[in-house]
């Protein structure tokens, strides 16, 4: 999303809803209070990562305001899964400020190409349609939020 469309609507945040991929308008004083999508009615924050795909990817990167962090991960990695629990803990402390996603790189070979993973688990971030930082193996939930932190993705 621009920044020319950002101000047209200064007062609200544009969220892509993770289950129908809707771009919706939230105005910001409700982002805490668990705003559904009005077309799939799914919780836009659930405080658990939605499944990134290869057909949603450019709309959650593009049209998000929010900054997007996705998990890279296969089902087969042992540090991808022991890493799992960290990573939906942290989104649920961050959500509804940060989206996070995990995009599994044996169903999305291509996608994972395309981000040029090589190896898993990668933390990717996302923020007004481009990368802006990339770590790649496990981390905890403390450094995971220390690192998102250094990012500036939080305060």
């Amino acid at each position: 999303m621009s920044e020319a469309e950002r101000s047209l609507h200064p007062d609200s945040t544009h969220v892509v809803c993770g289950e129908c991929q809707s771009i919706v308008r939230v105005p910001n004083a409700r982002l805490q209070q668990a705003p559904q999508c009005p077309h799939c009615h799914v919780a836009l924050f659930t405080g658990q990562p939605f499944t990134l795909t290869s057909a949603a990817f450019e709309k959650q990167v593009q049209r998000s305001d929010l900054p997007l962090v996705v998990d890279v991960w296969a089902p087969w990695c042992g540090p991808c899964r022991a890493m799992a629990p960290q990573f939906e803990a942290v989104a649920r402390r961050m959500e509804p400020h940060v989206r996070f996603a995990k995009l599994n790189s044996d169903d999305e070979p291509q996608l994972a190409t395309q981000l040029n993973i090589r190896s898993i688990p990668t933390l990717i971030v996302f923020r007004a349609g481009r990368e802006v930082a990339r770590q790649a193996g496990a981390v905890d939930a403390n450094r995971l939020t220390a690192w998102l932190q250094g990012v500036g993705v939080t305060q």
